[in-house]
């Protein structure tokens, strides 16, 4: 979409309907998890947990794990991609996951549940697609379908940091496409800094008992996550390029020469890059 267009009609930056997306966003679901340690955070009492909703599922990763490992749950995604939400119900099937359920739903709009529909509500680095003028209206819609008592969860990172100048060239370019676009909380556009707001969001919805968890995900050669962090980092920072152009951030020719440096400096013994998130809970009154 044109920088200028109004965020209501398409905030996405990348393609939802993108096949490259979402074995991106495959691979990514997969790191997210295993960095966070399991998939509930470790104060949650999941006895009273029976009917879960992940806000913007993707190719439903979190999903099918929940359903797999707690089969009383009933697990429902969401996503605006219909390519996603078939993907996931394919694998649903496939897996014999009758208690794992995916619905084409806008997260931006009203969602389509009745009040007090779920026991927790959980999001996951959805503010790639969130207009941070959305944020507080978005929170409570979360709420409205969460019982009382229930726990709504939300995780987001920040952009990642390495030692690669063209990578950073290119995150940074992102970084004020995102502020222009106004996705982005920070007042200089060098940050998304949406980590420091999602407590904040958590307290002005009233929720109580809220409680902050921090993660790093370390993608440098010879690590564990190397090779699948840089496939993700490859793939997106090319999916990034129309929406990057869009924002007057550079020329198809500059880009193309940053981004093969980019891919030369990932490969290289010293490259070094770490990726923080941000995870935050409470409870609904």
């Amino acid at each position: 979409m044109p920088i200028d267009q109004p965020q209501s009609e398409n905030p996405y930056f990348i393609d939802a309907e993108n096949a490259a997306e979402m074995a991106r966003l495959t691979n990514q679901d997969r790191l997210i998890t295993q960095t966070m340690g399991g998939l509930f955070p470790p104060d949650i009492d999941l006895s009273n947990v029976h009917s879960v909703l992940d806000v913007g599922c993707g190719p439903g990763g979190w999903v099918l794990d929940v359903a797999h490992a707690h089969p009383k749950m009933q697990v429902t995604g969401i996503d605006i991609s219909k390519l996603m939400v078939e993907y996931s119900r394919a694998q649903a099937r496939v897996q014999w996951l009758d208690n794992a359920t995916f619905i084409t739903m806008d997260a931006l709009k009203p969602l389509e549940f009745p009040d007090n529909s779920f026991d927790l509500v959980t999001a996951r680095f959805i503010s790639s697609f969130t207009p941070k003028t959305a944020w507080p209206e978005m929170v409570q819609e979360f709420l409205r379908v969460l019982r009382p008592g229930g726990v709504i969860r939300l995780t987001e990172p920040e952009f990642p940091i390495s030692n690669s100048p063209a990578v950073e060239n290119l995150i940074a370019k992102f970084a004020r496409a995102m502020q222009k676009a106004g996705r982005s909380f920070s007042p200089d556009g060098r940050l998304m800094a949406i980590t420091p707001m999602l407590s904040y969001f958590l307290r002005n919805a009233n929720c109580q008992n809220i409680k902050v968890q921090g993660f790093v995900l370390d993608a440098s050669v010879g690590t564990e996550a190397y090779a699948s962090q840089y496939q993700n980092t490859l793939v997106f920072l090319k999916l990034l390029q129309p929406f990057i152009l869009r924002a007057g951030e550079t020329t198809n020719e500059e880009f193309d020469k940053i981004y093969q440096q980019a891919l030369l400096e990932m490969q290289l013994d010293s490259y070094c890059s770490v990726w923080y998130y941000l995870s935050a809970w409470g409870t609904k009154p």
